[in-house]
């Protein structure tokens, strides 16, 4: 089924006619639950993967093995969805809530497993094909797959990310790997993906407000701070009469630029990264010192719980709670990942940053 994004609540290059210089487009990928093939983009699917490649693994050895297994993670999540639709008031019977706390269980590895490297699980595989904005790989490689290590072990501080990217060209895949390796438990459960088709969608977007020329952002910023202080006393005066008001007038009176006009959320290709959690820093490539651009957004979710303004118009009706998180996937504190690719030559290091 098609996923289309629904106008946005303003024009914002009415509003700021200097936007249209730096209007770009990103392609949301609509990830959602399904049986996705090897020879699809995707998420948590099979991976067109040669059989006679070893499978990734994590570089790094482990001090702590033990956490949940990944096949409880996918029937807990199973169960638990099953028991919701069922009866959206009271959720999973007592039987249901039992066998729950067994799949909730954390097992310890035995030292023998806990010293082999750890298999990465594979998150996504992206086709060019399906994603205009997808940024082009080195040397004709047309497929992008995306992994990750399921524990949160590495970098400086001890509790970092291992993202692993590659490219490769997918009609040199002969005999596709049948049964991929899979680690025996995670540490985390967001970072076992559930398995979900895409529905591609090619949107407008425009850059980080912090990323603009400083006076196009400040006046910006103003406009936001006008709208939000005349809301407040609308609100003030009559609650009653502005909630009705609200209601005939739609979603525009709280439309923000950050979150309503310039950058969709959810997973998508190309575009702008946002930096709603720090400040912008500086993405540039580590073997020429090109600034980067963005590849890929992973997030956790594909819209907020709030005005849900980029809620898909086949699914405006669904309940935010139970059908914003399709893919299961969780970045650090229910933020974003987004990862950078170096525009002078992309067979050089990815870089990556979390929101």
């Amino acid at each position: 089924m098609t996923r289309t994004t629904p106008p946005r609540p303003l024009d914002v290059e009415a509003l700021f006619p200097e936007l249209a210089a730096h209007r770009g487009t990103t392609t949301r990928l609509h990830p959602r639950p399904g049986r996705p093939e090897a020879t699809a983009s995707h998420i948590g699917g099979p991976l067109l993967w040669p059989a006679d490649e070893p499978w990734p693994v994590c570089p790094q050895p482990h001090g702590r093995r033990r956490g949940r297994r990944p096949a409880d993670i996918h029937r807990y999540r199973q169960v638990l969805d099953t028991a919701w639709a069922r009866d959206p008031s009271s959720g999973p019977t007592d039987e249901e809530r039992q066998l729950l706390g067994e799949l909730r269980r954390e097992y310890r590895l035995e030292p023998e497993d806990a010293a082999a490297p750890t298999p990465l699980i594979g998150l996504a595989q992206l086709y060019r094909r399906d994603l205009p904005d997808l940024s082009a790989g080195p040397d004709g490689c047309d497929l992008l797959q995306v992994f990750w290590c399921p524990f949160d072990l590495h970098g400086p501080t001890g509790y970092g990310m291992h993202l692993d990217l590659r490219w490769r060209r997918s009609r040199e895949v002969a005999e596709v790997l049948a049964a991929p390796p899979q680690p025996q438990v995670v540490g985390f459960d967001g970072y076992v993906p559930e398995p979900c088709v895409l529905h591609p969608e090619q949107v407008a977007t425009y850059p980080f407000a912090g990323l603009l020329p400083e006076d196009l952002c400040a006046r910006i910023h103003a406009w936001e701070d006008a709208r939000e202080e005349a809301e407040e006393e609308a609100a003030e005066e009559n609650r009653e009469e502005h909630a009705e008001e609200s209601a005939d007038e739609g979603a525009d009176r709280s439309a923000r630029y950050q979150y309503d006009l310039s950058i969709p959320p959810g997973w998508r290709a190309g575009g702008f990264a946002s930096w709603h959690t720090t400040d912008p820093g500086p993405m540039d490539c580590r073997a020429c010192e090109t600034p980067m651009h963005l590849l890929l957004t992973v997030d956790s979710s594909e819209w907020d719980g709030g005005s849900g303004s980029w809620k898909p118009l086949e699914e405006r009706d669904l309940p935010a709670h139970r059908y914003a998180t399709p893919t299961e996937v969780t970045v650090g504190r229910w933020g974003e990942l987004n990862v950078f690719a170096c525009p002078a030559d992309p067979g050089h290091p990815h870089g990556w940053s979390i929101q």
